[in-house]
């Protein structure tokens, strides 16, 4: 059995679906914050509640009673960490939620790992952890020390707790740092959304740093493939780069939503965001080794994230 936290969550949604897929069963628990439209997390859990195999249990990751409880109640091999305060710019201003849920809430989860020796432990890093880092590609191997928003930090701790379980009580743990992930069933706090939904209702879309930006975008189809693949590889201590593997233009990408909504964006330029970097450029070398390959272009991507948009909000 597989526990999956932050089940409602965009990129746990799409894990648990696929884990229930092959017919795995699947532990899931969320909070279901209201970050964002609780309403679209409840909608994914609806259609995971469809799968025989999946149990779903609406409480905070943080409360290390319940999740021992948990573990009490049914025989967890593997955990899938996903659950977390995401965001960067949310940090800024909200410092303490990401101090409960990315560093009490990891805590809480890794140690229930350990006191049941599970077979494996990953969990959902950031490639905000590189910070300003100007050596690109950005490698696992490249000094992470001087993140630049308190989200990364968070994340750098998750990297530092994991590697201290693993050393001390042979946890076998993989941190996962994503990149720019993308697709159906979206956050609304993230780029593609914001940016769909502001073209097709006509609104002004926020271009920072004068466009001048680049971003691994990373379909979500090609991180599940790869959560998966790492969840199947338990390693003593491991972080591995997912993403893509090369860096889209920012200007590229809005044109590409243009393309596929129809409609020209209205566009308004504006400096750097605190906490953001321009570029973000992943090395996968060594996910690669696994068998992970980002299939999915920018323009498939983003056509498929329109359409379920259309779809689901009817416009």
């Amino acid at each position: 059995m597989i526990l999956v936290t932050g089940v409602a969550g965009f990129i746990g949604f799409h894990v648990t679906k696929a884990l229930c897929e092959r017919g795995e069963e699947v532990v899931g628990i969320d909070n279901v914050c209201d970050y964002y439209d609780p309403l679209l997390k409840r909608a994914r859990l609806r259609l995971l509640n469809d799968f025989k195999g999946f149990h779903f249990y609406e409480a905070d990751i943080t409360d290390h009673a319940f999740a021992t409880s948990l573990f009490n109640r049914h025989s967890i091999s593997k955990i899938c960490h996903l659950a977390a305060q995401a965001g960067v710019r949310y940090s800024l201003t909200n410092p303490f939620a990401y101090q409960k849920s990315n560093n009490e809430g990891f805590l809480s989860i890794i140690e229930c790992a350990r006191r049941h020796r599970v077979e494996n432990f990953v969990y959902a890093s950031s490639s905000s952890v590189y910070g300003a880092n100007t050596a690109l590609p950005f490698s696992e191997t490249d000094r992470v020390d001087a993140p630049v928003s308190l989200y990364a930090a968070t994340k750098r701790a998750n990297e530092l707790v994991a590697h201290c379980y693993s050393r001390l009580f042979g946890l076998p743990c993989s941190g996962l740092r994503f990149f720019t992930v993308y697709g159906p069933w979206g956050r609304p706090d993230m780029a593609l959304f914001i940016f769909t939904k502001a073209i097709l209702s006509g609104e002004t879309i926020d271009v920072f740093n004068n466009g001048d930006m680049r971003r691994n975008f990373t379909f979500i189809d090609d991180i599940v493939n790869g959560v998966l693949l790492v969840l199947e590889t338990p390693l003593p201590n491991e972080i591995y780069n997912i993403g893509n593997n090369k860096a889209e233009k920012l200007l590229d990408f809005i044109e590409e939503i243009e393309r596929h909504c129809g409609k020209k964006a209205v566009r308004r330029f504006l400096p750097m965001q605190p906490g953001d970097v321009p570029v973000t450029i992943a090395d996968i070398t060594k996910i690669e080794k696994l068998g992970y390959a980002p299939l999915t272009d920018i323009s498939e991507g983003v056509k498929k994230f329109v359409d379920w948009y259309r779809d689901y909000y009817a416009c």
